[in-house]
């Protein structure tokens, strides 16, 4: 069977440039149950074209997710804004990395078009990390918010973004914008930060979704753990910990992924039952909605996510009254 998930890209130096000089991590052939099919359909290509004629970027292609093919299919695409070139270089992220490029002030307009051409019901925005920005491109995080809403009043749009690290007023400016949804992830255990999210800080990351709620307490956040790194289920524990003590309401956990050789090493694929495990373990912590499967990613499902989402708020507040 023709699979995405069996040929990890090569990491070239220009994309990959502070990896280029590690020793290969040989990747490891991925088990059964997390193999897909190559993406090769009609609702594909028309995604793709679409990307391409508003000169925008997708995480789905530069993050490269197992996900891609099912997504676009239903033309569903995560936007990546603020171009195609991160500051940081996490681990095991495949994002290029280097010196970014001027914002591009046509971006909000396109990204608002295009979620008008295909039609988008609920739409989720990311970004790279742009430490070169004073605020870390929150306002251009909220320009894009502003004009999906004009272009699509009747769409939601969910935001994942980066830390904002050491760009005070950044988180307030975003949060004015209105997201429905408010997504920062932890990634991994705090002590795997050093070596696999060496540029940020994991307490930055918790006070970050903790603020949102403070601003706003109606709003709806949401965190992401990768697993197959090296952490213990006793740490994926106290993170489920300290992401309710910050009020979060949705948590994503996926397994990692090595996208290629330079990457960080898979430590063990976690298997279906296991994600099972940790689903339940975080429903018992109070968790308002949780997605845990081998392929869950941040933006996956993301739209039927939202419904449930609210509609589990509602039947919480319904219950308490």
């Amino acid at each position: 069977m023709d699979t995405t998930l069996d040929k990890p890209v090569l990491a070239r130096a220009e994309r990959h440039p502070e990896k280029a000089h590690r020793p290969d991590n040989p990747v490891a052939r991925k088990p059964d149950w997390i193999r897909v099919k190559a993406p090769n359909s009609p609702e594909y290509a028309e995604t793709k074209r679409l990307m391409r004629q508003y000169g925008l970027s997708t995480v789905c292609e530069e993050a490269a997710c197992p996900n891609i093919g099912e997504c676009w299919k239903l033309k569903h695409a995560t936007f990546m804004i603020m171009g195609d070139t991160c500051t940081r270089a996490c681990a095991f992220c495949n994002v290029k990395t280097g010196l970014p490029g001027a914002l591009n002030p046509h971006e909000p307009g396109n990204v608002a078009e295009a979620v008008q051409k295909l039609g988008l019901h609920h739409v989720v925005v990311t970004s790279v990390d742009r430490d070169d920005l004073d605020d870390g491109g929150a306002a251009h995080f909220a320009a894009v918010i502003t004009a999906i809403h004009g272009a699509a009043p009747g769409t939601t749009v969910e935001i994942l973004t980066p830390d904002f690290l050491r760009k005070p007023g950044a988180i307030e400016t975003v949060v004015a914008a209105s997201p429905d949804v408010f997504n920062h992830n932890l990634e991994t255990v705090p002590r795997l930060y050093p070596t696999i999210r060496p540029g940020a800080r994991y307490f930055t990351s918790l006070q970050l979704l903790a603020r949102v709620k403070e601003i706003d307490p109606s709003s709806f956040t949401k965190s992401g753990l990768m697993v197959g790194l090296g952490e213990t289920r006793a740490e994926i524990g106290q993170v489920m910990d300290d992401l309710r003590a910050a009020d979060v309401d949705f948590l994503t956990i996926g397994q990692y992924l090595q996208p290629t050789p330079k990457h960080a090493a898979v430590d063990r694929f976690w298997t279906p039952d296991e994600f099972a495990q940790l689903a339940a373990m975080a429903r018992g912590k109070g968790f308002l909605m949780v997605s845990a499967t081998p392929l869950t990613r941040s933006s996956y499902h993301a739209g039927d996510d939202f419904a449930r989402l609210r509609a589990a708020r509602q039947a919480r507040l319904a219950a308490s009254a």
